[in-house]
């Protein structure tokens, strides 16, 4: 982890038609120093490393596979998917896994559902620390990219990482998501910053450059790391202008 508030930028995202390899070092250029993905199971593992080393960068985070932990049907083939990205993030050298949580299951119970979802991160919870690797859940916006996802506001994921227990499960706070479903970012974020192991970050509306849009950024940064929060904040967006250019102004901001 770093040792102060800090971007990282995600290369599927800002540079999702350009090589891993390229990617990387279009990151390096902007002066930013370290990147994350969605999948490692669909990447070349020593590409990545091999673009790593050569540019003095870290990996700030992945994610674990994309398997429900709503429905205990299950939860089996979660915690396998988990193991397999707790071994890859140690080859990795990351130390934060991101997971997104499922689809809503109609006919069951909002309640049974939210209980199925704290009992298995709870048994997750062991392998997490025996390996010293955070798992984030992400709540996501349903009403303009994932109509159906179970976990939208932010409350909620706090509730969820209370119930859990373990300082190796936390929340990945999208800036972006969280102003579509609820606003009041930052005064969510602060209280619970705690509960937070990761950030990601976007424009709204449409997901381009943090330039873009409603969201002041300037504003939600400062108060972040007024709280002496320490951890990667994710550009994780579609850019509408130069990638390099917006991802130097911006990462200006962190300075």
């Amino acid at each position: 982890m770093p040792t102060s508030f800090s971007p990282s930028v995600c290369i599927d995202a800002v540079f999702e038609n350009q090589s891993k390899s390229d990617a990387i070092a279009a990151v390096a250029s902007a002066g930013i120093s370290a990147f994350e993905f969605w999948g490692w199971w669909d990447k070349d593992m020593d590409e990545l490393l091999a673009a790593k080393s050569s540019h003095g960068m870290e990996i700030a985070a992945c994610c674990t596979k994309f398997i429900s932990l709503v429905d205990p049907a299950t939860r089996e083939d979660y915690l396998a998917g988990l193991s397999e990205s707790i071994e890859a993030a140690q080859k990795l050298g990351t130390k934060t896994l991101i997971s997104q949580v499922g689809d809503f299951r109609p006919g069951v119970s909002r309640e049974e559902q939210h209980q199925c979802l704290v009992d298995g991160l709870k048994e997750a919870a062991s392998a997490l620390e025996a390996a010293d690797v955070t798992l984030v859940i992400e709540p996501l916006n349903e009403l303009v990219d994932h109509a159906g996802y179970y976990l939208i506001r932010s409350d909620e994921a706090f509730d969820i990482i209370d119930e859990v227990g373990s300082s190796h499960v936390k929340v990945v706070y999208d800036i972006y998501h969280q102003q579509i479903s609820e606003g009041h970012l930052i005064k969510n974020i602060v209280p619970n910053i705690d509960k937070i192991g990761h950030f990601h970050a976007a424009g709204n509306p449409g997901r381009h450059e943090l330039t873009r849009g409603e969201i002041h950024y300037p504003s939600v940064f400062q108060a972040i790391r007024e709280t002496g929060y320490t951890g990667y904040v994710g550009l994780e967006y579609w850019p509408v202008d130069d990638a390099v250019a917006g991802l130097k102004e911006v990462g200006g901001w962190f300075a």
